[in-house]
């Protein structure tokens, strides 16, 4: 996309099978590895020491209070100790779906039910998503926001569903 999009520059990436050292400390689910400079970027001023040089494990269980992880440094940090809301926890507000462009879930799903946004690229146009893209430092996951922005528009679709019957 001439939008600055990362996801097509991106490799795609396989998480490979799960080992103990891919469990999040405290819920015991699986995390996806997420590289040194995207966590040392996001934990809090205070906590940055702590970081290393190691990459990290973002915990994915919404109802977790732990973000990041890595079990061989004995070092986590929980969602106090990040400095933006990580959009699929418990209670994140705002709840980003393009940290880079500051854009919510909930703009997104606006621009779906109110103007009739249907793509990635209807999105872009309205809202500003992904014209900033410097997702690495910016996106808890570390990679591009395009899923995320999809999976808003297939809310708002579901709610345009829902009011026409």
């Amino acid at each position: 996309m001439s939008n600055g999009c990362c996801c097509c520059r991106e490799k795609k990436v396989s998480l490979g099978p799960e080992d103990s050292s891919t469990l999040c400390p405290v819920c015991r689910k699986p995390g996806v590895k997420v590289k040194n400079i995207t966590v040392k970027h996001l934990v809090a001023d205070e906590f940055i020491d702590q970081v290393g040089n190691a990459d990290y494990y973002l915990c994915m269980n919404e109802g977790c209070e732990v973000v990041y992880y890595n079990l061989k440094l004995a070092v986590k940090f929980d969602k106090k100790q990040i400095r933006v809301p990580v959009w699929f926890k418990k209670d994140a507000d705002p709840k980003y779906v393009c940290y880079c462009s500051r854009v919510t879930e909930e703009e997104v799903i606006a621009a779906v039910v109110k103007n009739g946004a249907s793509t990635v690229e209807d999105i872009v146009n309205l809202t500003g998503a992904m014209k900033n893209a410097r997702c690495q430092v910016n996106n808890p996951l570390g990679k591009c926001c395009h899923p995320a922005i999809r999976a808003a528009i297939e809310k708002g679709l579901a709610v345009n569903n829902q009011s026409s019957v």
